[in-house]
Protein backbone atom coordinates (compact mmCIF):
# COMPACT_ATOMS: atom_id res chain seq x y z
CA UNK A 1 0.00 0.00 0.00
CA UNK A 2 1.50 3.72 -0.76
CA UNK A 3 1.25 5.97 1.50
CA UNK A 4 0.49 8.68 -0.35
CA UNK A 5 -2.92 7.49 -0.44
CA UNK A 6 -3.54 7.82 3.30
CA UNK A 7 -2.19 11.48 2.84
CA UNK A 8 -5.21 11.44 0.14
CA UNK A 9 -7.76 10.30 2.24
CA UNK A 10 -6.94 11.93 5.42
CA UNK A 11 -7.01 15.27 3.62
CA UNK A 12 -9.85 14.81 1.87
CA UNK A 13 -11.76 13.49 5.00
CA UNK A 14 -10.24 16.57 7.02
CA UNK A 15 -11.90 19.04 3.73
CA UNK A 16 -14.86 16.80 3.11
CA UNK A 17 -14.30 17.22 -0.65
CA UNK A 18 -11.92 15.80 -3.12
CA UNK A 19 -11.72 18.57 -5.34
CA UNK A 20 -10.32 20.57 -2.29
CA UNK A 21 -8.19 18.21 -1.34
CA UNK A 22 -6.41 18.01 -5.12
CA UNK A 23 -6.17 21.56 -4.54
CA UNK A 24 -4.43 21.35 -1.30
CA UNK A 25 -2.11 18.42 -2.72
CA UNK A 26 -1.80 19.53 -6.25
CA UNK A 27 -3.95 16.67 -7.89
CA UNK A 28 -6.69 17.07 -10.20
CA UNK A 29 -10.11 15.94 -8.37
CA UNK A 30 -10.06 12.75 -10.91
CA UNK A 31 -6.25 12.04 -9.87
CA UNK A 32 -7.64 11.92 -5.99
CA UNK A 33 -11.02 9.82 -6.91
CA UNK A 34 -8.39 7.36 -8.45
CA UNK A 35 -6.59 7.00 -5.66
CA UNK A 36 -9.43 7.07 -3.32
CA UNK A 37 -10.98 4.29 -5.35
CA UNK A 38 -7.34 2.69 -5.68
CA UNK A 39 -7.57 2.41 -1.90
CA UNK A 40 -11.53 1.17 -1.17
CA UNK A 41 -9.95 -1.43 -3.35
CA UNK A 42 -7.03 -2.45 -1.53
CA UNK A 43 -8.95 -2.66 1.98
CA UNK A 44 -12.25 -3.82 -0.13
CA UNK A 45 -14.66 -1.71 1.58
CA UNK A 46 -16.09 1.83 0.69
CA UNK A 47 -14.25 4.89 2.52
CA UNK A 48 -16.84 7.37 1.25
CA UNK A 49 -20.29 8.30 0.28
CA UNK A 50 -19.99 10.53 -2.51
CA UNK A 51 -22.39 13.42 -2.18
CA UNK A 52 -23.65 16.10 -4.65
CA UNK A 53 -21.93 18.37 -2.85
CA UNK A 54 -18.56 16.89 -1.25
CA UNK A 55 -17.99 13.58 0.12
CA UNK A 56 -18.93 11.94 3.38
CA UNK A 57 -16.79 9.19 5.69
CA UNK A 58 -18.74 6.11 5.68
CA UNK A 59 -18.32 4.08 9.15
CA UNK A 60 -15.41 2.17 7.44
CA UNK A 61 -13.92 5.50 6.59
CA UNK A 62 -14.27 6.58 10.21
CA UNK A 63 -12.83 3.48 11.70
CA UNK A 64 -9.75 3.96 9.06
CA UNK A 65 -9.07 7.54 9.76
CA UNK A 66 -7.30 7.56 13.07
CA UNK A 67 -5.24 4.64 11.83
CA UNK A 68 -4.42 6.73 8.97
CA UNK A 69 -3.57 9.66 10.82
CA UNK A 70 -1.11 7.61 13.43
CA UNK A 71 0.89 6.00 10.41
CA UNK A 72 1.26 9.14 8.70
CA UNK A 73 2.02 10.92 11.87
CA UNK A 74 4.83 7.85 12.51
CA UNK A 75 6.25 8.57 9.04
CA UNK A 76 6.30 12.48 9.60
CA UNK A 77 8.03 11.41 13.03
CA UNK A 78 10.72 9.07 10.99
CA UNK A 79 11.53 12.06 8.34
CA UNK A 80 12.07 14.12 11.56
CA UNK A 81 14.38 11.73 13.19
CA UNK A 82 16.14 11.05 10.28
CA UNK A 83 16.77 14.80 8.72
CA UNK A 84 17.98 15.50 12.36
CA UNK A 85 20.42 13.33 11.63
CA UNK A 86 21.58 14.41 8.84
CA UNK A 87 21.51 17.53 9.66
CA UNK A 88 23.72 16.77 12.68
CA UNK A 89 20.87 18.16 15.19
CA UNK A 90 20.67 14.75 16.96
CA UNK A 91 22.67 11.50 16.66
CA UNK A 92 25.84 10.20 18.52
CA UNK A 93 29.55 10.21 18.20
CA UNK A 94 30.88 7.07 20.21
CA UNK A 95 34.82 7.94 20.05
CA UNK A 96 37.94 6.33 20.96
CA UNK A 97 41.74 7.55 21.32
CA UNK A 98 44.99 6.91 22.59
CA UNK A 99 46.16 8.48 25.87
CA UNK A 100 49.04 11.37 24.61
CA UNK A 101 45.96 12.04 21.60
CA UNK A 102 43.54 13.08 25.14
CA UNK A 103 46.22 15.71 26.49
CA UNK A 104 44.88 18.08 23.99
CA UNK A 105 44.36 17.44 20.53
CA UNK A 106 41.08 15.28 21.20
CA UNK A 107 39.62 17.76 23.68
CA UNK A 108 40.22 20.60 21.70
CA UNK A 109 38.11 19.01 18.45
CA UNK A 110 35.48 17.51 20.89
CA UNK A 111 35.01 21.07 22.27
CA UNK A 112 34.50 23.04 18.66
CA UNK A 113 32.35 19.98 17.41
CA UNK A 114 30.16 20.69 20.40
CA UNK A 115 30.05 23.77 19.97
CA UNK A 116 29.16 23.16 16.33
CA UNK A 117 26.30 20.71 16.88
CA UNK A 118 25.76 20.98 20.27
CA UNK A 119 22.67 18.04 19.64
CA UNK A 120 24.84 15.35 19.08
CA UNK A 121 25.70 13.03 22.25
CA UNK A 122 29.29 12.63 22.60
CA UNK A 123 31.34 9.57 24.24
CA UNK A 124 34.99 9.26 24.54
CA UNK A 125 37.12 5.96 25.32
CA UNK A 126 40.78 5.91 25.96
CA UNK A 127 43.17 3.21 24.96
CA UNK A 128 45.94 1.40 23.62
CA UNK A 129 45.32 2.26 19.23
CA UNK A 130 45.90 -1.14 18.94
CA UNK A 131 43.05 -2.00 21.50
CA UNK A 132 40.52 0.85 19.92
CA UNK A 133 40.88 -0.44 16.76
CA UNK A 134 39.50 -3.79 18.14
CA UNK A 135 36.51 -1.73 19.20
CA UNK A 136 36.05 -0.32 16.09
CA UNK A 137 36.05 -3.82 14.36
CA UNK A 138 33.29 -4.54 17.27
CA UNK A 139 31.03 -1.78 16.22
CA UNK A 140 31.67 -0.27 19.54
CA UNK A 141 32.59 3.08 18.72
CA UNK A 142 32.46 4.78 15.92
CA UNK A 143 35.84 6.71 15.14
CA UNK A 144 39.14 5.65 16.44
CA UNK A 145 41.95 8.29 17.06
CA UNK A 146 45.11 5.80 16.72
CA UNK A 147 48.90 6.30 16.14
CA UNK A 148 51.48 3.71 14.30
CA UNK A 149 55.05 4.26 13.34
CA UNK A 150 55.71 3.53 9.34
CA UNK A 151 57.48 0.31 10.19
CA UNK A 152 54.47 -0.75 11.77
CA UNK A 153 51.11 0.00 9.89
CA UNK A 154 48.04 -1.09 10.63
CA UNK A 155 45.51 -3.13 8.37
CA UNK A 156 44.05 -1.16 5.71
CA UNK A 157 41.91 -3.36 3.85
CA UNK A 158 39.93 -3.36 7.27
CA UNK A 159 40.13 0.16 8.16
CA UNK A 160 39.85 3.25 6.41
CA UNK A 161 43.41 5.42 7.68
CA UNK A 162 42.77 9.46 7.21
CA UNK A 163 45.84 10.74 8.43
CA UNK A 164 45.66 13.34 10.66
CA UNK A 165 48.91 14.40 11.46
CA UNK A 166 52.31 13.55 12.61
CA UNK A 167 53.58 13.44 16.13
CA UNK A 168 57.95 13.75 16.51
CA UNK A 169 59.64 12.71 19.99
CA UNK A 170 60.57 15.52 22.07
CA UNK A 171 63.18 14.70 24.86
CA UNK A 172 61.27 15.89 28.46
CA UNK A 173 64.34 17.46 30.82
CA UNK A 174 64.31 18.91 34.09
CA UNK A 175 64.64 23.00 33.97
CA UNK A 176 68.07 22.20 35.52
CA UNK A 177 69.67 19.97 33.35
CA UNK A 178 72.67 20.67 31.57
CA UNK A 179 71.56 19.86 27.83
CA UNK A 180 68.11 21.69 28.92
CA UNK A 181 69.55 24.63 27.10
CA UNK A 182 70.12 22.33 23.95
CA UNK A 183 68.10 23.83 20.58
CA UNK A 184 68.52 20.18 19.62
CA UNK A 185 69.95 17.00 20.70
CA UNK A 186 71.15 13.60 19.57
CA UNK A 187 70.25 10.44 21.66
CA UNK A 188 74.04 9.29 21.97
CA UNK A 189 73.89 12.93 23.85
CA UNK A 190 71.83 11.03 26.32
CA UNK A 191 73.29 7.84 26.28
CA UNK A 192 74.68 7.99 30.16
CA UNK A 193 71.36 9.90 31.76
CA UNK A 194 68.85 7.50 33.88
CA UNK A 195 65.57 7.42 32.16
CA UNK A 196 61.64 7.13 32.53
CA UNK A 197 59.91 4.74 30.46
CA UNK A 198 56.46 3.05 30.30
CA UNK A 199 58.50 -0.51 30.58
CA UNK A 200 62.09 -2.32 30.96
CA UNK A 201 62.03 -3.96 27.76
CA UNK A 202 62.17 -0.91 25.44
CA UNK A 203 61.86 -2.23 22.51
CA UNK A 204 57.64 -2.02 23.34
CA UNK A 205 58.50 1.93 24.34
CA UNK A 206 59.75 4.75 22.58
CA UNK A 207 63.28 4.05 23.59
CA UNK A 208 63.59 1.58 20.91
CA UNK A 209 64.88 4.57 18.93
CA UNK A 210 68.14 4.34 21.73
CA UNK A 211 68.75 0.81 20.57
CA UNK A 212 68.91 2.54 17.19
CA UNK A 213 71.12 5.27 17.89
CA UNK A 214 73.56 2.19 18.88
CA UNK A 215 72.96 2.39 22.90
CA UNK A 216 71.01 0.56 25.26
CA UNK A 217 69.15 3.09 27.83
CA UNK A 218 69.31 2.46 31.72
CA UNK A 219 65.35 2.24 32.88
CA UNK A 220 65.52 3.74 36.43
CA UNK A 221 61.59 4.32 37.40
CA UNK A 222 59.16 2.39 34.90
CA UNK A 223 55.64 4.29 35.07
CA UNK A 224 53.19 4.22 32.42
CA UNK A 225 51.15 7.46 32.96
CA UNK A 226 52.24 10.47 31.39
CA UNK A 227 50.99 12.61 34.83
CA UNK A 228 53.77 10.33 36.48
CA UNK A 229 56.68 10.33 33.97
CA UNK A 230 56.72 14.14 33.71
CA UNK A 231 56.36 14.37 38.05
CA UNK A 232 59.88 12.23 37.93
CA UNK A 233 61.60 14.26 35.08
CA UNK A 234 60.32 17.32 37.30
CA UNK A 235 62.03 16.30 40.29
CA UNK A 236 65.12 15.45 38.79
CA UNK A 237 65.04 11.75 38.72
CA UNK A 238 65.36 11.26 35.24
CA UNK A 239 64.37 12.06 31.45
CA UNK A 240 62.07 10.81 28.51
CA UNK A 241 60.96 10.91 25.03
CA UNK A 242 57.28 12.33 24.77
CA UNK A 243 55.52 12.99 21.56
CA UNK A 244 54.80 16.46 20.21
CA UNK A 245 50.96 15.76 21.06
CA UNK A 246 51.67 14.75 25.43
CA UNK A 247 54.02 18.08 24.70
CA UNK A 248 51.05 20.33 24.47
CA UNK A 249 49.51 19.68 28.13
CA UNK A 250 53.68 19.06 29.63
CA UNK A 251 53.82 21.07 32.93
CA UNK A 252 55.61 24.24 33.04
CA UNK A 253 58.35 23.32 35.04
CA UNK A 254 59.90 20.60 32.12
CA UNK A 255 62.13 22.06 29.31
CA UNK A 256 61.32 20.25 26.00
CA UNK A 257 64.07 19.58 23.43
CA UNK A 258 63.60 18.29 19.82
CA UNK A 259 66.03 15.82 18.20
CA UNK A 260 68.08 15.61 15.13
CA UNK A 261 65.67 14.84 12.34
CA UNK A 262 67.85 11.15 12.04
CA UNK A 263 67.33 9.87 16.08
CA UNK A 264 63.61 11.47 15.74
CA UNK A 265 60.85 8.59 15.86
CA UNK A 266 58.15 9.55 13.93
CA UNK A 267 54.43 8.32 14.35
CA UNK A 268 51.37 8.86 11.86
CA UNK A 269 48.55 10.11 13.72
CA UNK A 270 45.09 8.41 12.28
CA UNK A 271 41.59 8.59 12.06
CA UNK A 272 40.14 5.04 11.91
CA UNK A 273 36.65 4.31 10.22
CA UNK A 274 35.43 0.70 9.58
CA UNK A 275 36.25 -0.06 5.71
CA UNK A 276 33.30 -1.00 4.09
CA UNK A 277 30.39 0.97 5.81
CA UNK A 278 29.20 4.11 5.22
CA UNK A 279 30.19 6.37 8.22
CA UNK A 280 27.38 7.96 10.25
CA UNK A 281 27.33 12.33 9.37
CA UNK A 282 28.87 12.92 12.82
CA UNK A 283 31.80 10.92 11.71
CA UNK A 284 31.87 12.58 8.60
CA UNK A 285 31.68 15.94 10.47
CA UNK A 286 34.37 15.77 13.57
CA UNK A 287 37.02 15.12 11.17
CA UNK A 288 37.50 18.40 10.20
CA UNK A 289 37.82 19.74 13.71
CA UNK A 290 40.10 16.56 14.29
CA UNK A 291 42.86 17.99 11.46
CA UNK A 292 42.06 22.02 12.58
CA UNK A 293 42.84 21.24 15.92
CA UNK A 294 46.79 19.42 15.15
CA UNK A 295 47.20 23.51 14.07
CA UNK A 296 45.94 25.01 18.07
CA UNK A 297 49.12 26.04 19.49
CA UNK A 298 50.38 23.73 23.01
CA UNK A 299 49.00 25.57 26.37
Amino acid sequence: MDMAWLEVFRTAARLGSFTAAGEQLGFTQSAISRQISTLEAEFGVPLFDRLARGVRLTEHGQALLPHAEAMLGRLDGTRRELAALTQLAAGHLRLGAFDSANAALVPAALAAFRAAHPGIALTLTEGLSVQLLELLAEGAIDLAVVAAYPQHPYDAEQFELHRIADDPVLVALPRGHRLARRRRLRLADLAEEPWIAAGRRIETTLLAACARSGFQPRVEYEVAGWTAKLGLVAAGLGITLIPSLAARAARPDLVLVPLHPDDTPVRHVHAATRRGRRPAPAVTAFLPHLRAATTTPPG
